[in-house]
């Protein structure tokens, strides 16, 4: 990252001047679409555990899309539409996760005729590392709600620290609400690293 992108390369100090193909930013593109690809996976594995916890065919006993016990049969969909919101979320990082760098265009009359696509490439890449954010969030909320569900006390040491600090923002599901602002407030603490930070507190994450 720490490289230079122009030409020519202008050195103050000894006033020099070198002329080179610098300008073409193909190795940064690479990768920043490679980041893009590994955090789309990332994403998605994510986003099937989500599914596998509210699918009870699949999550051991847990009641369907981890609908709360408390909550009225039949008039709450529980963390169904939340799935639906990490799928969109991972699908479209499937569709960003493609290449920018294998794209050119011919620029400046013909003169750059192959170009890096790295600028568009980084900013594709931030789109699918935000997007996973919030399908982590999501699988966090899941799986705080599933273990309320089945006795957050039979958590582990570090599980346990990051169910406290998640609980501590956002209470447990018992009847249809927004989601959407639990997802945010989860998404922030995750993304600020603030949950791995506390858990690394009491074990070690190394």
């Amino acid at each position: 990252i720490n490289s230079v992108t122009d030409n020519p390369l202008i050195f103050q100090d000894d006033k020099t001047c070198i002329s080179a193909g610098n300008f073409h930013g193909q190795p940064l593109a690479i990768a920043m679409d490679t980041l893009g690809i590994a955090i789309t996976i990332v994403g998605g594995f994510s986003e099937r555990r989500i599914a596998r916890l509210i699918d009870d065919k699949l999550n051991r006993g847990l009641p369907p899309f981890l609908v709360s016990k408390e909550a009225k049969e039949g008039l709450n969909s529980g963390f169904m539409l939340a799935q639906y919101t990490a799928a969109a979320l991972a699908s479209e990082n499937k569709v960003l996760a493609h290449p920018a760098s294998i794209d050119s265009i011919p620029t400046s009359a013909n003169f750059e005729d192959y170009v890096s696509m790295g600028a568009t490439a980084a900013r594709k890449a931030m789109d699918i590392i935000e997007n996973t954010w919030r399908i982590l969030a999501i699988e966090l909320l899941c799986a705080c709600q599933a273990a309320d569900l089945q006795g957050a006390e039979k958590l582990g040491l570090g599980t346990k620290v990051a169910y406290s600090m998640i609980r501590s923002e956002v209470p447990m599901l018992r009847e249809d609400r927004v989601l959407s602002d639990d997802i945010e407030k989860i998404y922030g603490i995750i993304r600020i690293g603030r949950l791995v930070k506390e858990v690394g507190k009491y074990i070690n994450l190394i």
